[in-house]
């Protein structure tokens, strides 16, 4: 499951924050007093932590109740029974060689943040087949992964795919520089949480359907022996039939599938290695786009572009339980 991290500058926010449904909350910049004074708002929340500059700052932090800290991924080692979050950034050309390393120094986690927020958002300096490979990473060296770094409501659903632990916020989470509370809330909504699902009111319109037509990439493709090694282009049109919805009109990005889960998962699939037929390809494709609930039909078609021969390729359609 993933959770919900917002990053406050106070009491005030951070009651903010646990009003809308955030699962951590943590005190950005903080020092002791602060994070007593937030703590004591808060009235017994467990989940309070706070970031820091370095572990030097971070442990009175830790020793005035917080339950972590993060701090720049660069500290040599942890003390014991520390729980401490490190953090790498996407501006910055970030090892991900590093990760056993600092599992071996006793972080319990890394967050994937961006440093200078003038620099680009998350999603625009990391594709999410480099985001997957450090939730993989991190996965195999047994640390706990995030992400934030000016994410926006259409960045949830396209990294829940990626199943991280964390997804933290802060800017949209702001009106007028301040914590706001209706875009906590909207957050929170897309975020699903452990318990059940309220129940789906009655679908009062038709199907939609998503589609992702002329999306052209490289590709390792190709059964004989001179094509594997090299990268042929490929064209895929992807539409996607929906489960009907009511028929009021989408108030926000949780009422819609977004068809960056569709560019998304077939550039995940493409950058994912070799595949020596498109036929293998395109059910590759569907199989992923009906792992979600609200696909009940897929048509992929692929097509090899410069073979010489024409455009050739394949053109497949598949429905939830066929």
């Amino acid at each position: 499951m993933t959770r919900m991290l917002v990053s406050v500058t106070g009491p005030d926010e951070a009651a903010i924050a646990r009003d809308g449904g955030a699962d951590l909350i943590e005190l950005a910049e903080a020092d002791p007093v602060a994070l007593r004074a937030t703590a004591a708002r808060l009235a017994g929340w467990r989940d309070l932590g706070a970031s820091a500059a370095s572990l030097a700052a971070a442990a009175p932090l830790l020793a005035a109740g917080a339950a972590w800290v993060r701090v720049p991924a660069t500290e040599p080692s942890v003390p014991q029974g520390a729980r401490v979050i490190g953090v790498l950034f996407a501006d910055r050309a970030p090892d991900f060689g590093v990760l056993p390393a600092l599992a071996a120094a006793g972080f319990a986690g890394v967050m994937l943040d961006t440093a200078e927020k003038g620099r680009g958002r998350l999603l625009s300096l990391c594709d999410l087949p480099t985001l997957a490979r450090f939730v993989a990473l991190c996965r195999a060296a047994r640390l706990s992964c995030g992400f934030a770094g000016g994410l926006e409501p259409p960045d949830v659903p396209r990294l829940l795919r990626l199943a991280p632990d964390l997804l933290g916020f802060r800017g949209a989470l702001c009106a007028g520089g301040r914590l706001s509370g209706a875009r906590v809330r909207l957050i929170r909504a897309l975020i699903p949480r452990s318990d059940p699902p309220s129940p789906v009111a009655p679908a009062a319109a038709g199907p939609d359907r998503v589609f992702v037509h002329g999306l052209t990439l490289p590709a390792s493709i190709g059964a004989y022996v001179h094509e594997r090694g090299a990268r042929q282009r490929l064209r895929f049109d992807v539409t996607v039939e929906l489960a009907p919805r009511s028929a009021a009109p989408p108030r926000d990005m949780r009422d819609v599938y977004s068809y960056d889960l569709i560019s998304d998962g077939i550039r995940m699939l493409v950058a994912a290695g070799h595949v020596d037929l498109v036929e293998t390809l395109a059910e590759r494709v569907a199989a992923l786009l009906l792992e979600d609930a609200r696909v009940q039909a897929a048509e992929i078609k692929v097509t090899k572009l410069g073979t010489g021969a024409g455009r050739v390729g394949v053109a497949i359609r598949r429905e939830r339980g066929a």
